[in-house]
């Protein structure tokens, strides 16, 4: 071989290795991220989910990239809460009854009738309260990016209209597995029966239930008008949607990267709690067309039915935070 071809042989390599080495560099870096949650395709967690992988792809030219998977895919929120303490699953939008098993502060947001809308919910969650809460969180395992809005939640059956608290006796009603929610359904006379919601359509159909609650767009998106004659405005509940991150992915992260994850995922939470602000009035008159009869139940009797509940769990082990929720939102 020629001394000019030696050299150009040389260069060539020399270019090739280095290339290589920057291709290899470049896969390094890129930091891959599992994003789980319970919630049917269309519905605003999904969209949040989808806007939050958009945004942390974008604003780290590519690096981060966000793999949701929706409709429980990796499992019921239970498990999912399990994956991120774990990490099996980096991230997942999860519901507040699944996330209260690992941090039960979570429950006292869902003290019965407690919140007129998410609105007032929110003002107590993005101050102190909300500080508090994710300290707590840390302290198990999860880091709170975001509190989103599953909404105020309203009941449906196959059987008869609810107008009153006595409708509800003997009514077969799924509930998640939500301590809170099991209390305020026992409270009001129903037959409770924990079923996952993945499986909750297919259980409506067969009769194994007779009836559920939910907020208007879980029972919109996951068409459970198709298996649900009646709807009742019984607005018993409200409820978050945790938007966690595992400690154990936080931790492997970078400076840079965990600054473009809280960035992304405060655009997806004020995208989610728009989405849900809005669908509601709309759904509730699609949800008229699908053929639901709706009715207005008695609220002041549904209070008092359930005004025990309350009294629980204020004298309950996490009564300390119980009272400070229901204080703050009896002044807002």
């Amino acid at each position: 071989m020629s001394t000019m071809n030696r050299k150009t042989f040389v260069r060539t390599l020399l270019a090739a290795t280095a290339g290589l080495a920057c291709s290899v560099g470049a896969r390094a870096q890129t930091v891959r991220l599992t994003l789980g949650h319970g919630a049917a395709v269309g519905n605003p967690r999904h969209e949040a989910s989808v806007r939050f992988a958009e945004v942390a792809r974008a604003r780290s030219n590519g690096r981060i990239e966000v793999q949701v998977a929706p409709a429980a895919q990796l499992g019921d929120d239970a498990a999912m809460v399990t994956a991120l303490r774990t990490g099996a699953i980096d991230m997942s939008a999860n519901s507040q009854g699944a996330v209260a098993n690992a941090v039960p502060e979570y429950a006292a947001f869902g003290l019965p009738f407690l919140f007129a809308s998410p609105a007032a919910a929110f003002r107590l969650l993005d101050g102190p309260l909300g500080r508090d809460l994710a300290e707590r969180s840390a302290a198990r395992g999860l880091v709170l990016l975001g509190v989103w809005d599953n909404g105020i939640r309203q009941m449906t059956n196959s059987r008869r209209p609810i107008t009153r608290v006595e409708d509800l006796r003997g009514l077969k009603m799924r509930v998640p597995p939500d301590a809170m929610l099991v209390d305020i359904m026992q409270a009001l006379g129903a037959e409770v029966q924990q079923i996952r919601f993945a499986e909750l359509y297919v259980a409506l159909r067969q009769g194994v239930v007779d009836g559920q609650e939910n907020p208007l767009v879980n029972i919109h998106a996951s068409k459970l008008y198709e298996v649900q004659r009646h709807l009742a405005m019984t607005n018993h509940q409200f409820q978050v949607t945790p938007f966690l991150m595992g400690q154990r992915t936080w931790e492997r992260l970078s400076e840079a990267d965990r600054r473009v994850v809280q960035e992304a995922a405060a655009e997806a939470t004020a995208l989610q709690r728009r989405l849900s602000r809005e669908a509601d009035e709309r759904l509730l008159a699609e949800l008229k067309t699908k053929g639901m009869q709706v009715t207005t139940p008695d609220r002041a009797a549904f209070v008092a039915a359930t005004a025990s509940v309350s009294d629980r769990w204020m004298a309950g082990p996490i009564g300390d935070y119980v009272r400070r929720v229901v204080t703050a939102a009896r002044a807002a």
